[in-house]
């Protein structure tokens, strides 16, 4: 992309760590809207930060996992020309180890994860002369104040952060963002990203991502605000998304939230070209019924709630132990473990019911009262919904995650970058 195409905003984080506008600030936040350009701007302006002032160095790369930074930061490198037409870059994937070189000059980054408790002490012990945290909202806070601390040490060391915002008593927001606002002690420079702050999407691609959110996620996500998750977890279910039709066809899948004192959910999917249609459910509620069933009766269970059809996969509860045991030791059904990511799972779930491509058919009784009544849980100061009514709503969630967002007419498609961001020497050293 030529210079001329940059926001406002984004030439501000370029200048980051060079132009005398920044000289009493050690750390820069950028948070807000997905798609806004955030991440690739951070990444480029990190990069040459680093090059221009340090050799021989030793940087971090932080992601919520090593996998996440590798895929969001260290993949995006090697694709950007200008980090690509300036220096040399190899990743040493063993090491979790990116050398950038430009001449004599050579310095390291090391790629980190720091998802929970125990990731902070994988970064014990290392001196680092900067650290790149994205997605820093996903990061434990251990991790995060042992990364800062090993840059202490260190003359002319900055740290980055980018991240979506989550909700407004997170840790991150609490001690950084708003005490940013305040000119705190760190000294932060703070950028509110949005859509439109990213020059190259269209107004038709802003359009297209608007519509794949609703509710928390859409206040987050598009409107870039720190807000609390309140009311209905799926405001957008309605009677539009209900059918009376049986006659589709594609594969099936029975998706299972196991329960003993708690009630049984189970769903049989059919996924056709573009649409999973919900065709019918079992839901068994011992307390209602005044009696618990055992792992082999509730397989019995699956074998007539099955019959007539050919079953791809049973995906059940990954708590649910002895039951998947079970269904394994009759060697009957391919059962799969769901992927149990909650908060994620919601997220995917409501953009695929907003987008249409979950239908639930009348029959399904449970479903449809469950969607009416799971809430988010509004005295929590995380995000976290009620543990009540939630049973067909998990199944519906791991069939999801577990399923769907690996279907390719499913899966959350990413806005295409139309070109990459290209600054030439001159305009590079305008910057400086």
């Amino acid at each position: 992309m030529r210079i001329e195409k940059l926001s406002k905003k984004q030439r501000k984080v370029l200048k980051f760590g060079h132009s005398k506008e920044f000289e009493n600030y050690n750390s820069i936040i950028c948070d807000g809207a997905v798609r806004s350009g955030k991440t690739v701007v951070m990444t480029i302006a990190f990069i040459h930060w680093a090059m221009r002032h340090f050799q021989n160095a030793s940087f971090a790369i932080c992601g919520k996992t090593i996998n996440s930074a590798e895929r969001n930061v260290i993949e995006k490198i090697f694709s950007l020309e200008d980090i690509t037409s300036y220096f040399d870059v190899e990743y040493i994937a063993s090491k979790h180890k990116l050398v950038v070189k430009n001449g004599e000059k050579q310095n390291s980054f090391y790629v980190f994860g720091g998802k929970d408790k125990s990731s902070y002490s994988l970064i014990q012990g290392i001196t680092l002369s900067g650290v790149f945290f994205d997605e820093v909202a996903l990061q434990n806070e251990n991790f995060v104040y042992q990364a800062i601390a090993r840059t202490l040490s260190q003359k002319n060391s900055k740290l980055w952060f980018n991240c979506n915002p989550e909700h407004p008593e997170h840790w991150f927001y609490k001690d950084f963002i708003q005490d940013a606002k305040s000119e705190n002690r760190r000294r932060s420079f703070h950028l509110h990203f949005l859509m439109s702050d990213n020059p190259i999407l269209s107004k038709e691609e802003i359009e297209k991502a608007n519509s794949l959110y609703s509710g928390v996620f859409k206040q987050r996500y598009i409107l870039g605000k720190w807000v609390a998750a309140q009311g209905l977890v799926y405001p957008m279910f309605s009677k539009d998304l209900i059918t009376n039709k049986t006659n589709y066809f594609g594969e099936y899948y029975i998706s299972v939230d196991y329960g003993t004192i708690n009630p049984f959910s189970a769903g049989l999917w059919v996924v056709c070209s573009d649409k999973a249609i919900r065709l019918k459910e079992f839901y068994f509620d011992s307390k209602k019924q005044n009696r618990q069933l055992t792992d082999e009766e509730y397989y019995n269970e699956l074998l007539r709630f099955s019959e007539g059809y050919s079953i791809k996969s049973v995906i059940v509860d990954p708590s649910a132990a002895s039951f998947i045991q079970t269904i394994r030791r009759h060697k009957f059904f391919n059962v799969r473990k769901a992927n149990n990511d909650v908060i994620n799972g919601i997220r995917l779930t409501g953009n695929l019911l907003k987008s249409g491509k979950i239908l639930i058919n009348e029959n399904c009784k449970d479903i449809i009262r469950e969607f009416s009544l799971y809430c988010w849980d509004d005295e929590s100061k995380n995000d976290t919904v009620k543990k009540e009514y939630d049973h067909a709503m998990d199944d519906l969630r791991y069939f999801c995650t577990t399923i769907l967002q690996f279907k390719p007419l499913f899966s959350e498609k990413k806005i295409s970058k139309k070109s990459n961001y290209f600054l030439n020497e001159k305009e590079l050293n305008d910057y400086y």
